[in-house]
């Protein structure tokens, strides 16, 4: 997440209103449709057996955590410019881990997806609920150690009264030591790359299983797609990582224009790659899109029928 550069020049009030209108309007628009995802979830146990659905879940709401924190980010850079360091250091901490969560996250639903389609007769045994809940809980560990040394360089290298301390929130605002901007920049590519490489695996073992096997080919060529949209996922996170040097090739053609620059890759790299999530699975799936319109028709005819109760 990349919040850094919005008000390098000053603004017009119209201006800044907008940037933040569009921003909070994506926000709360992707996030309803997730909301209603996750409703529809919990409210039909028959997703809870199924190891995709968990995982899928667990992305969905891994990245409304990472859009709720991404806008109150950016809000914050015109409302607060300067905020608490300890503040921010929570939540620089979430946001950076939900983030790193994403490609790992990404990366168990097409490892299950590849042994669903290559090896059919092993995929209850393999993926049981209680393997895909550990999945989730390793996810999440992984996902914390950058920000947890990140934390301990700064307590270790820092007073404790930096912590007191007013700053504009961002990454490297906050672990500006050199470890930590090269740790960070070092865990980042190690994590793109590792799922990289098992994207690649998994898309193409599908692909020869296909082609070997004559059962199933239709099951085969939809986890293909699925594989591949994970791919267009992963790209936008991969190419989150690379902002800044965007960022910087292109201010330097257009210095002017520096603040709408970093606003519209903002809006490129961390608000709108929220909504392939919903689209690849909420979309997609036709069980899971058939159960969403029933939660939406029943809510409906709820809020119908409640005036003449």
């Amino acid at each position: 997440m990349n919040i850094s550069g919005f008000i390098d020049r000053q603004e017009f009030f119209e201006e800044s209103l907008f940037k933040n209108i569009i921003v909070v309007l994506f926000g709360i628009i992707i996030s309803y449709i997730n909301s209603l995802l996750v409703y529809t979830f919990f409210k039909n146990p028959v997703f809870a057996q199924e190891a995709r659905y968990i995982l899928y879940m667990q992305l969905i709401i891994n990245d409304m955590i990472t859009l709720s924190v991404s806008v109150i980010l950016f809000v914050f850079v015109y409302l607060l410019p300067n905020m608490n360091v300890a503040i921010c250091c929570i939540f620089i901490f979430i946001g950076s881990n939900v983030y790193r969560n994403t490609p790992l996250n990404l990366a168990g639903m097409a490892i299950e997806r590849f042994v669903a389609v290559c090896y059919p007769l092993h995929h209850a045994r393999i993926c049981t609920i209680r393997n895909t809940k550990i999945l989730i809980g390793i996810i999440w560990l992984v996902g914390a150690v950058p920000g947890v040394v990140d934390l301990l360089v700064v307590l270790a290298l820092r007073p404790l009264s930096f912590f007191t301390t007013s700053r504009t929130c961002y990454h490297q605002n906050v672990f500006d030591f050199e470890y930590n901007i090269i740790s960070h920049a070092v865990f980042n590519i190690g994590y793109m790359c590792l799922v990289w490489v098992l994207l690649f695996y998994t898309y193409f073992k599908v692909l020869f299983s296909a082609k070997a096997a004559a059962s199933e080919p239709a099951q085969a060529q939809k986890a293909r797609r699925t594989i591949l949209l994970h791919g267009v996922q992963l790209l936008l996170c991969t190419l989150s990582l690379f902002t800044s040097v965007l960022d910087g090739a292109l201010t330097s053609l257009f210095p002017y224009y520096r603040s709408e620059i970093y606003f519209c890759t903002f809006i490129l790299t961390s608000i709108l790659p929220r909504l392939l999530s919903p689209l690849i699975y909420g979309m997609r799936d036709q069980k899971f899109k058939k159960y969403a319109k029933s939660s939406l028709m029943c809510g409906s005819d709820k809020r119908a029928i409640a005036p003449s109760e």
